[in-house]
């Protein structure tokens, strides 16, 4: 019964989905986008809370990166098809997408609202995420997925325990490379974490959850994170290996090309099982990011660059400020 209810509901919104396709050739692009207006508003009213880069934000950017990523060319799955909406069900009870399903549950229903397929809208709302939050990318949004879709296997999404050899040999089955690898990790400067230690809810990555900075990279070097963080043991791993460090330790003060290689990653993670052929851009709904302000990281109370122990030997290391604030980073909260 269940998969028949999911039929059901995948023909009533592949039906509006069909007729923006079939009107492709005569209909403007801004028009064929205007849709995307209405969804926005929405999502930043009903779901982000008026435009915040709160705990909604960091969910639906993970949201966006365990459903595009549940493909093998091997074991099957769809990509960056919805799935995990269509079938939340099934997917959301996957140890890794644990935690996903109220996010879900606040994306659904504005897919059905306004017609749009499942992978569409996960996709549209990570890149409005992405762009609430100060110093985000402006990352490009294409239209178009189809709604059919089939659970995707379990054990394709990367764990916070996983080796780099184990997340590298995962992602490079899918096309991407060590250093698309660091540059998705960026997305942890916006991120907290519920399951992995559930005495520390809403605990946050880095000491800047809200903002899109290098705070992440430099943080991980260090010997331990500033109280109140939360640190993944495999952000720790690639922070120290000598095939990523070069790249991490640019981006703890590179913000352009952090932001740069991360938006054209995240590009590529969005097309994933997907013919990008036929997507079409609807970039132009996007909001404009907030410009970000302060460019110098600071390491964690207590520590400074003698805290650093894998350096990139083939660059200097970065300038970053003591920070002479001992207060705890306090929990990210659910709007």
């Amino acid at each position: 019964m269940a998969f028949l209810r999911s039929f059901i509901i995948t023909l009533a919104i592949m039906a509006p989905s069909f007729k923006l396709l079939a009107n492709a050739a005569v209909t403007p692009r801004s028009n064929k986008c205007s849709v995307w207006y209405d969804v926005l508003k929405d999502i930043q009213n009903e779901v982000f809370d008026g435009s915040k880069c709160g705990e909604e934000a960091h969910e639906s950017i993970r949201l966006a990166f365990h459903d595009a990523i549940s493909y093998s060319p091997r074991l099957g799955g769809g990509g960056a098809d919805g799935s995990i909406m269509m079938y939340p069900e099934i997917e959301t009870k996957y140890a890794e997408n644990a935690g996903l399903d109220d996010i879900v549950h606040r994306q659904r229903p504005f897919a059905l609202k306004h017609g749009v397929s499942f992978g569409d809208i996960i996709q549209f709302a990570n890149a409005v995420a992405l762009s609430n939050c100060e110093g985000g990318p402006r990352v490009p949004f294409y239209a178009g997925r189809s709604n059919y879709s089939q659970p995707s296997p379990d054990n394709l999404v990367p764990a916070p325990f996983h080796s780099v050899d184990q997340i590298l040999g995962r992602m490079s089955e899918v096309g991407f490379d060590s250093d698309e690898v660091v540059a998705l990790l960026a997305a942890h400067s916006v991120a907290a974490q519920d399951q992995q230690d559930t005495s520390m809810k809403g605990s946050p990555l880095d000491s800047t959850p809200s903002v899109f900075d290098g705070q992440f990279y430099l943080e991980t070097m260090t010997n331990s994170p500033p109280e109140g963080v939360f640190r993944i043991p495999a952000d720790r791993l690639f922070a120290t290996d000598p095939r990523t460090v070069c790249l991490w330790q640019t981006f703890v003060d590179d913000h352009n090309s952090m932001v740069n290689q991360f938006s054209r990653a995240m590009v590529k993670l969005a097309a994933v099982g997907q013919d990008h052929a036929s997507l079409y851009d609807c970039s132009e709904a996007i909001p404009a990011p907030r410009r970000l302000r302060n460019h110098r990281p600071k390491f964690p109370y207590g520590q400074s660059a003698k805290h650093v122990h894998y350096k990139c030997t083939e660059a200097s290391f970065p300038q970053a400020k003591l920070n002479h604030d001992s207060s705890p980073v306090p929990p990210v909260q659910k709007s």
